[in-house]
């Protein structure tokens, strides 16, 4: 006989509510910036919209990644194991925002041209890096589920150490997209370094105390 689920606790779902609430807030005030642009001609969005747009949706599909790499050290500082229940959700509003930013590039920058867009990722380095970055939260997202987890066993860790890669590649695309001014890439290439160099750094400890022991 299956186990009943276990309920969540009241707790949980409100926290979840509000985390799902302000996720979407950026995306409400864009669409709705947008609505004024395309209704009243207004410069809510700057003298280059659809450049806005693009920027937007990949600055939060970025900020959504580092918060899913941070939630990992946080527990462990922390100690506070609910926090595990959110990983699933910011990384996939980071695939969401991902999707949306090179939505608006497909159709408000190349416009239709969509066969353009092999050209771009084999000319521009800064769009190779970050359609490899999107292809690669792909397979995390799909196998983020339950039903996934428990198919792939052990491998489901093992592939979802991509988004690792995932990080990286998305700070370079940011990094080699902004043409003169980088402090912004360069502060989320800081918290990708302390994120992943947090991981490296526990690891490292793992390994020097089981030789220590043997």
């Amino acid at each position: 006989m299956a186990k009943p689920r276990r309920r969540a606790e009241p707790r949980i779902i409100l926290a979840k509510t509000l985390v799902h609430l302000a996720a979407l807030t950026p995306l409400a005030i864009l669409l709705w910036q947008v609505w004024s642009v395309a209704r009243t001609g207004g410069n809510a969005l700057g003298a280059d919209p659809v450049a806005e747009i693009e920027h937007r949706l990949g600055l939060w599909a970025l900020r959504f990644l580092m918060l899913t790499l941070a939630i990992t050290p946080l527990r462990q500082l922390s100690g506070w194991s609910v926090l595990v229940r959110f990983r699933r959700m910011l990384g996939l509003y980071a695939f969401a925002y991902a999707t949306l930013h090179f939505a608006a590039y497909l159709g408000l920058d190349l416009r239709g041209f969509w066969t353009q867009v092999f050209e771009d990722i084999a000319k521009r380095p800064y769009i190779t890096v970050g359609f490899i970055a999107w292809l690669l939260l792909v397979p995390l997202a799909v196998t983020s589920t339950t039903g996934w987890i428990r198919r792939l066993g052990r491998h489901w860790a093992r592939l979802h150490m991509l988004v690792y890669a995932v990080a990286v590649l998305a700070v370079l695309h940011f990094w080699w997209l902004v043409k003169s001014d980088i402090r912004e890439p360069a502060l989320y290439a800081g918290i990708a370094a302390l994120l992943l160099g947090w991981r490296l750094w526990k690891r490292w400890r793992v390994r020097t105390s089981l030789s220590a022991r043997a």
